[in-house]
């Protein structure tokens, strides 16, 4: 880990997180003008970029696959909070935000995180390696856990439209918390050296930068900055939807793009974390914060909807559309062809970014 000789207190890393939650504080609930939501803008991509730096300051501390996911918890726990703001403000026309941003999180995370991290470490050292057995678990449970939730919802009869029934959404949120359960009990405890960075002749990566781990003081420092920067993210991510709705619907296009813009603006920290990982060599690091965020995404969202909905007005929509269902069983069926071999060319790579290219062009015009 990069040391820098500056007081903690003058450094960018510690100054924008602290900038950003003020700031937070003093536009919450606010009707932003034009100069206000581009400074907003402005210290929420500064606290994105010191994010990144803090988790990685954790990582450096407590090792892979830890290290991914403390991010990946982290962003998700706070991007739950955001939905549930949002569909207690939005009423009926919120009915199926949830879906809309845990699908746009899904597919960022298995085909655009995926794929870039993938792209990038091919490129850079002809082909990226990883290991199977841990990323082909956690696809499956991705997989297992998007059709329950989000697929089922659309064929289900007890209930019109694409919505569960209580009991439904009762089993779908039990069932979500303990896969999660289980993913994170395998990959920290059981069965953690499936999720650690490999060779290509299958070794472990000896990860270590040499640099002297972070003080005990300088990892707790950095845990309380990130989670003020993440809080900063999600709050002023909020702040300005109102002016990202209006643009939307300025714009013609339909309001599940909100969904689509949400989850790209909270998954940036992941995003910019996976990709360096990658250019390090570690493309198991990137994907297990790729495929940690989309399942935390689900694992955590659903049942913190489904307990929302006793006191929320209005219908949850969760059920999938016939062109999503296509693309989520098309991203399932390459992820797999991508994991199994347990290295992947940039073509790989590109194929997963050309399913995240079709989904934000069927999000635009459906």
């Amino acid at each position: 880990m990069a040391s820098t000789n500056r007081p903690l207190l003058l450094q960018w890393t510690t100054a924008a997180p602290v900038a950003a939650f003020a700031l937070l504080l003093a536009t919450w609930k606010r009707d932003l003008p034009g100069p206000l939501v581009a400074l907003v803008a402005v210290f929420l991509a500064a606290a994105v970029l010191a994010a990144v730096h803090h988790a990685e300051v954790v990582a450096h501390r407590v090792g892979e696959p830890y290290g991914s996911l403390v991010l990946a918890v982290a962003v998700t726990i706070i991007e739950v909070a955001l939905i549930v703001t949002l569909m207690a403000d939005g009423g009926d026309k919120s009915a199926g935000l949830a879906r809309d941003t845990v699908f746009a999180a899904v597919m960022i995370t298995c085909n655009g995180i995926l794929g870039l991290s993938i792209l990038v470490g091919a490129l850079k050292y002809r082909v990226a390696v990883f290991n199977a057995e841990g990323t082909g678990a956690a696809f499956a449970t991705i997989a297992t856990l998007a059709t329950l939730s989000m697929v089922l919802p659309t064929f289900t009869t007890s209930k019109p439209g694409p919505e569960f029934s209580p009991a439904q959404l009762v089993f779908a949120a039990a069932a979500s918390i303990v896969l999660y359960g289980l993913f994170v009990a395998t990959l920290t405890v059981r069965h953690r050296e499936d999720f650690l960075p490999v060779t290509a002749a299958g070794d472990v990566l000896d990860t270590a930068d040499h640099a002297d781990p972070p003080s005990n003081r300088e990892t707790a420092t950095s845990l309380v900055l990130l989670a003020l920067a993440l809080i900063s993210v999600v709050g002023l991510a909020k702040g300005i939807s109102p002016t990202i709705e209006d643009g939307v619907a300025a714009a013609g296009l339909p309001a599940s793009v909100v969904g689509v813009v949400i989850a790209l603006l909270v998954l940036l920290p992941e995003t910019i974390a996976a990709v360096r990982a990658a250019v390090r060599n570690e493309v198991q690091t990137s994907l297990n914060l790729a495929l940690g965020s989309a399942l935390a995404s689900i694992g955590l969202t659903i049942p913190a909807v489904a307990l929302a909905s006793v006191w929320l007005e209005g219908p949850l929509l969760l059920g999938l559309g016939a062109n999503h269902m296509v693309l989520l069983a098309l991203t399932v069926a390459v992820g797999t062809l991508t994991v199994i071999p347990k290295r992947a060319t940039p073509l790989q790579g590109g194929v997963h970014l050309a399913l995240l290219a079709a989904y934000l062009e069927l999000a635009l015009v459906p």
